[in-house]
């Protein structure tokens, strides 16, 4: 997952709206959204897409409302290969009972387990991000917000031309899915001088700087739009391939206590 912005609302009818775009090498096998339990063969608890590679999960909902969403720290550095899968940590909060700041305050101490990543994770209740680099927990505050793949709030021209088109959907009162998945789909470039500065060429930082991603090799492989009601949710997402739009899911669902 490397895009996400949202608008928390937390006194509202509708608490929580995410948007999200994960970008993928297009050869690494994942299922589109879809219910799946844990190891333990219970129920289905889970609604999200799966990496098949690393066994986790990108962007989660649980029946209870539960969220989680992961982006990776973009850096020149080699990833470490004798890691777990952070995508494990987006499941493992939806299958907790902990709340936020607790599930992410015990995972600080072992953040440096992981390769770099940033965790946003929504109780019901409370919104609250982990950065890994500094095992720093990052309490949200109402309103839009933002995460790529540097700290959270850092204004990379996509990040800050998401949020603004975001603010401008609100404002308008045009905040149904076909106008939300437009935002993520947006293909458009930063200019040169506006890049930031990560380590990789800048032929990748080009390419990198579009809400939506497509190079030969990788690309973004789903745009989600996430609305947590008081009482429902609803969970919409594209799935995409280096050809284009494959598959269209959508999931609406009473929540349970």
């Amino acid at each position: 997952m490397c895009l996400i912005a949202w608008n928390w609302q937390p006194h509202s009818s509708k608490p929580l709206l995410l948007l999200s775009n994960r970008d993928e090498f297009y050869a690494r096998p994942a299922m589109p959204l879809h219910w799946w339990g844990d190891d333990d063969g219970h129920s289905p608890t889970i609604l999200a897409g799966k990496d098949l590679q690393g066994g986790g999960t990108w962007l989660g909902l649980s029946r209870s409302g539960r969220l989680a969403a992961l982006t990776n720290y973009r850096s020149a550095d080699a990833m470490r290969s004798d890691t777990p899968s952070r995508g494990e940590l987006v499941a493992g909060f939806l299958h907790s009972d902990l709340d936020a700041a607790t599930y992410l305050q015990q995972l600080a101490g072992r953040a440096a387990d992981y390769n770099p990543f940033n965790l946003l994770v929504y109780d019901g209740h409370t919104l609250v991000g982990l950065e890994s680099r500094g095992a720093k927990l990052v309490p949200m505050q109402p309103g839009i917000g933002a995460v790529s793949n540097a700290d959270f709030h850092t204004p990379w021209p996509k990040l800050t031309r998401l949020s603004q088109r975001l603010q401008g959907q609100i404002t308008r009162q045009r905040t149904n899915t076909p106008d939300l998945l437009l935002l993520l789909q947006d293909p458009s470039l930063a200019s040169d001088e506006t890049l930031p500065h990560t380590g990789v060429p800048i032929e990748w930082e080009r390419a990198l700087s579009a809400s939506f991603i497509h190079t030969a090799e990788y690309g973004t492989r789903a745009c989600s739009v996430l609305a947590v009601h008081s009482t429902h949710a609803a969970f919409t997402e594209h799935t995409f391939g280096p050809q284009g739009l494959l598959l269209q899911t959508q999931q609406d669902f009473a929540l349970r206590p």
